[in-house]
C-alpha cells in the first residue's frame, strides 16, 4: 500500500505541474467564499500572520494579503508558487507574502507555535491517505500557537464523485485525472481530537457543484 500511494502522490504532482503551467491562473483572481470567510473568523481573532498550506497560484494567499495579514503561502507546485509571486509583486504586496515549496506529507519548515492561523482550501482532501491526513493536522497543531484557529475545507461524501471513478482505496476516488480523498464526518471528529471544534459548515462550490465542508477549530490556550 506504501508503494501505491507513493505512484499516486508522484502521479498527481505531475499532473498539478502540467495543469497550472497549462492555465496560469487556473481559478481566476477573485478569493474563494472560504477565504473570505476564514478572514473575518481571523480578523475577530486577532491574527497577524496567516500560513497557508495548498496556495496553488494564490488566489486566496494574495487576498489574505490585502487584507493586511502577513501571508506564509506553501505549495508542492513551484510553478504555482512562481504565478502567486509575480501576481504579488503586480499588486504591491510582495513584502507580505513568502513562498515555500512544500508537500503535506512532509514536516513543515516552521518551529513549533510559530504562527496565528492556518487556511487550507481543498488541501486536505486530496490524495492523502488518511494516515498522512492525520500527520498533516498534527504538524498544522505543532506549528500553531496556542489559541490559534485552522479554517479547512474537503469535499465529503455526499458529493457527486464520490464513489465514481477510479477507486484507490480509503474513499479516494480519481475523476477526470484529479484525486480526491472525500472526507465523512467522522474523520472531521477525528481530526479535532484535543480542539475547538467551533463549526462544520456544508457549502457548494462550482458547476459539478462540489459539496464541501468548511471546518473552523481552535487550539485551546
Amino acid at each position: 500500500m506504501e508503494s501505491t500511494e507513493k505512484d499516486l502522490s508522484a502521479v498527481q504532482r505531475e499532473h498539478w505541474q502540467g495543469t497550472y503551467a497549462a492555465h496560469p491562473g487556473m481559478y481566476g483572481e477573485q478569493p474563494s467564499a472560504a477565504a473570505i470567510h476564514a478572514a473575518g473568523v481571523f480578523g475577530a481573532a486577532g491574527v497577524r500572520e496567516v500560513l497557508e498550506l495548498g496556495a496553488g497560484h494564490g488566489r486566496d494567499a494574495l487576498y489574505f494579503a490585502r487584507a493586511g495579514f502577513t501571508v506564509q503561502a506553501t505549495d508542492f507546485s513551484p510553478v504555482g508558487l512562481e504565478q502567486l509571486r509575480e501576481a504579488a509583486r503586480a499588486q504591491d504586496i510582495a513584502g507580505r507574502v513568502t513562498t515555500a515549496v512544500h508537500d503535506v506529507r512532509e514536516v513543515l519548515p516552521l518551529p513549533d507555535a510559530s504562527v496565528d492561523a492556518v487556511f487550507a482550501h481543498m488541501l486536505l482532501c486530496m490524495a492523502l491517505s488518511t494516515g498522512e491526513i492525520r500527520a498533516a493536522v498534527g504538524e498544522i497543531r505543532r506549528v500553531l500557537r496556542p489559541g490559534g484557529v485552522l479554517v479547512y475545507t474537503v469535499r465529503h461524501t455526499g458529493d457527486a464523485h464520490h464513489g465514481a471513478g477510479t477507486a484507490h482505496g480509503d474513499d479516494i476516488f480519481e475523476h477526470g485525472g484529479f484525486a480526491v480523498h472525500f472526507f465523512d464526518r467522522d474523520l472531521v471528529g477525528t481530526l479535532a481530537s484535543g480542539w475547538t471544534l467551533n463549526e462544520v459548515h456544508a457549502f457548494e462550490e462550482g458547476d459539478l457543484p462540489r459539496r464541501l465542508w468548511r471546518v473552523t477549530q481552535t487550539l485551546p490556550r
